[in-house]
């Protein structure tokens, strides 16, 4: 597996749980702002996998659960094999995922690999293409994957990071509408920063982003706020 990175202690990549996050390289999407821009390419020196594994068996009885994120790791090769050496050392596994391969995420959940998916969804379906960076993008694999969350199969969240130069209230509203009936959605605030793939990029302020939240609630009632 391509590994780019481990945290060893979050309080906030799984919901209400210590765990740690691997960061996984490559993704098949090129969103302007994407925090983890170094992640895209895969090209960096890598962590192997038995150093990852080692660490986590340390802290067998000390942590909860492992974040696997990206990049994208639904383009891992094996992807399965190394959950399992997870889930055999008794933990949760939350995988952070763009959607675009649905086959995949079916494959995890039967097997029983994950415990919660955080799905990214990036933005109303009209301007989908602009805000993942690749025109004429094919949106047949993100409703696939939506439609199988919202069948309850795994514990799951929606959430969206949203930039003023990608998302007004119409496109926020245009999405809620399209995930209606999800069980809990965020609202991530976008932060610049030095690995930003596109530079110059503007977040909505704290009162702007609350007035955004309370638009959706109609729509989908437990919508919260994160990295506000």
């Amino acid at each position: 597996m391509n590994i780019q990175g481990l945290q060893k202690l979050t309080l906030l990549d799984y919901p209400d749980r210590l765990a740690c996050t691997v960061f996984t390289g490559l993704c098949n999407l090129r969103c302007p702002f994407c925090h983890n821009a170094s992640l895209i390419s895969g090209g960096n020196s890598t962590i192997e996998w038995n150093e990852v594994l080692k660490f986590i068996q340390s802290r067998v009885g000390i942590l909860e659960g492992v974040c696997v994120t990206g990049g994208e790791p639904t383009l891992q090769k094996n992807l399965s094999r190394y959950l399992m050496d997870i889930k055999e050392l008794g933990f949760l596994v939350k995988l952070d995922t763009n959607g675009t391969r649905p086959k995949v995420l079916k494959d995890l959940v039967a097997n029983a690999l994950v415990d919660y998916i955080a799905l990214d969804v990036k933005n109303s379906p009209n301007r989908y293409g602009e805000t993942v960076g690749i025109q004429d993008f094919d949106l047949s694999p993100i409703e696939e994957s939506m439609e199988f969350l919202l069948t309850d199969a795994v514990e799951y969240e929606f959430r969206t990071t949203i930039v003023k130069d990608f998302h007004d209230e119409a496109d926020l509203l245009e999405l809620a509408n399209w995930i209606k009936g999800a069980k809990q959605y965020f609202l991530q605030s976008f932060v610049d920063g030095e690995d930003v793939l596109q530079k110059g990029l503007s977040s909505y302020s704290k009162e702007e982003i609350t007035h955004l939240k309370e638009a959706i609630k109609p729509i989908i009632p437990v919508v919260q706020l994160r990295g506000v």
